[in-house]
C-alpha cells in the first residue's frame, strides 16, 4: 500500500500517525505538550526550544493540515481572523494594493480598512464573477495579493479558484482562498491553483463551539519562510490546549460535513417552497447560480444557506421565537445556528454595502447543525406555518 496516495477519511482517522512527530509512547492522539520551555540537552537533533516557536502538539496537527491541503507546510493560529492578519503581514508592506470579492467575511472587511488606514494599503473590492472586471483589476493596478472566499459568506457565491488562479499567475499575483466555509474535505483550493488556503479552524474543522482558531497553509516554499518567520516573530502561534481540542473534532470531519448537507439540502428545500419565503441560497439547491461550478469543486455543500423572508418582522421573529436555532454568530457547529448577517457577523458593513451584495434587512444566515431534519423543520413551521 502506498501511503502517500490514502484518502483523507483515511489520514483523517490516523491523526497522530500521519502528524509525523514521534511520541515515545505511541500515543493514540498526539499529547498535550503544555510547555513553556524545553530541555535542549535531553533532545537530539532540532529541538525544541519555546512553545511560540515550536510545540510537538502544534507541529503534528500542522503536519497532517499540510498533508490534506496539498501544501508544504501549514502555520495554525490562535483565531481565524489571525489567520487573515497572518496572510496579510506576510505577504504585504506599506503602499501595496489587494483585490478581494466584495462579499467578504465582515472581521475581514474590518482588517481591510484599519490597514488601508494606518498601513496605506489599497483594497479593490469588486465582484469576481465578473471575470472581465478582474482581469481589468489585475492588467491595470499593481495588485500584490487576491483574497477570496469560495463560497462566500454570507452571499454564498461560488467562485471558480482554477480559472481565477490562472489570471493570478498571468499577472504574477500571490492569490488566497478563505476556505473555511467548504474546509479541506470538501474543497482544495492549492490544488485549483491557489498559492495559500487559510481558514477558521473555529468552524466545521473542531466542529463543536469550544474553542476558536485558524490556519495558513501554502504550497509555496518562498511564501512558507515568510510565513512561518511572521508567526513565530510576531507571537501568532497557537496554543497546545487549543491545538489538542480542536483535532479531537477532526477524524469524524467527513462523516460531519455530509450530515451537515443532507439536513442542509431538506431544509432548503422545504423553505424555497415556502410562502413567507422570498429566495433562498444554498449551493446544493439547482437553483443556485454556480450550482453546476459547485458540484465540480466541492465534495460536499455543508450547511450554510441564507435565506430573505417577506418582510424585516418575519425574519426577526425566525430568529428571536425559533427554539432549536440559536441566535449566535459563527457556523459549522452540531447546533444549528440563525442571525441577521447586518446585526452580527457583518454588523461593519454599512447598509449600502449590505446591498452591494444583496444582503437585505430581511435577509437570515442559517448554519443547520446536526439535529433530525424533522424537528428543525417542525421549528421553522412554528413561525412560517405549512407550505
Amino acid at each position: 500500500m502506498d501511503r502517500n496516495r490514502l484518502k483523507i477519511e483515511t489520514i483523517l482517522a490516523h491523526l497522530s500517525e500521519y502528524g509525523d512527530v514521534k511520541d515515545p509512547y505511541g500515543a493514540s492522539h498526539m499529547p498535550i505538550y503544555q510547555t513553556a520551555t524545553f530541555d535542549l540537552k535531553k533532545q537530539g537533533d532540532d529541538p525544541y526550544d519555546y512553545t511560540r516557536s515550536g510545540n510537538p502538539t502544534r507541529e503534528s496537527l500542522e503536519n497532517v493540515l499540510s498533508k490534506v491541503c496539498g501544501g508544504l507546510g501549514t502555520s495554525l493560529t490562535h483565531t481565524g481572523l489571525g489567520a487573515v492578519a497572518l496572510l496579510f503581514e506576510s505577504t504585504l508592506k506599506a503602499g501595496d494594493e489587494i483585490l478581494i470579492d466584495k462579499d467578504t467575511y465582515g472581521g475581514t472587511f474590518r482588517l481591510i480598512k484599519s490597514y488601508q488606514d494606518r498601513l496605506n494599503i489599497t483594497p479593490h473590492f469588486i465582484d469576481f464573477l465578473d471575470y472581465t472586471s478582474v482581469e481589468g483589476k489585475l492588467k491595470n493596478n499593481n495588485i500584490k495579493l487576491i483574497l477570496l472566499e469560495s463560497p462566500t459568506n454570507p452571499g454564498l457565491k461560488i467562485m471558480d479558484i482554477e480559472r481565477i488562479s490562472k489570471l493570478s499567475k498571468k499577472y504574477n499575483t500571490i492569490f488566497a482562498i478563505d476556505n473555511s466555509l467548504a474546509t479541506f474535505a470538501s474543497q482544495r483550493p492549492l490544488e485549483l491553483g491557489a498559492d495559500i488556503s487559510i481558514f477558521s479552524t473555529t468552524k466545521y474543522i473542531s466542529g463543536h463551539g469550544s474553542v476558536i482558531g485558524g490556519a495558513v497553509v501554502t504550497n509555496r516554499a518562498d511564501l512558507l519562510e515568510v510565513i512561518k518567520f511572521t508567526a513565530n516573530a510576531q507571537g501568532r502561534s497557537q496554543n497546545p490546549m487549543d491545538v489538542h481540542t480542536i483535532s479531537l473534532g477532526i477524524p469524524s470531519l467527513p462523516i460531519r460535513l455530509k450530515a451537515h448537507q443532507e439536513k442542509a439540502l431538506e431544509i432548503a428545500k422545504w423553505l424555497e417552497k415556502n410562502k413567507k419565503v422570498t429566495r433562498v441560497v444554498y449551493p446544493g439547491l439547482e437553483s443556485h447560480p454556480q450550482y453546476e461550478l459547485a458540484k465540480k469543486q466541492m465534495t460536499y455543500f455543508n450547511g450554510v444557506m441564507t435565506v430573505d423572508f417577506i418582510s424585516v418582522e418575519v425574519a426577526e421573529e425566525v430568529v428571536t421565537k425559533t427554539l432549536l436555532f440559536s441566535e449566535k454568530c459563527s457556523f459549522g457547529t452540531a447546533d444549528s445556528r440563525i442571525e441577521i448577517p447586518g446585526k452580527i457577523s457583518h454588523a461593519s458593513f454599512s447598509e449600502e454595502e449590505l446591498s452591494e451584495i444583496g444582503i437585505k434587512p430581511s435577509t437570515v444566515r442559517i448554519s443547520v447543525g446536526l439535529e433530525d431534519a424533522s424537528d428543525l423543520i417542525n421549528d421553522l413551521k412554528g413561525i412560517l406555518g405549512e407550505q
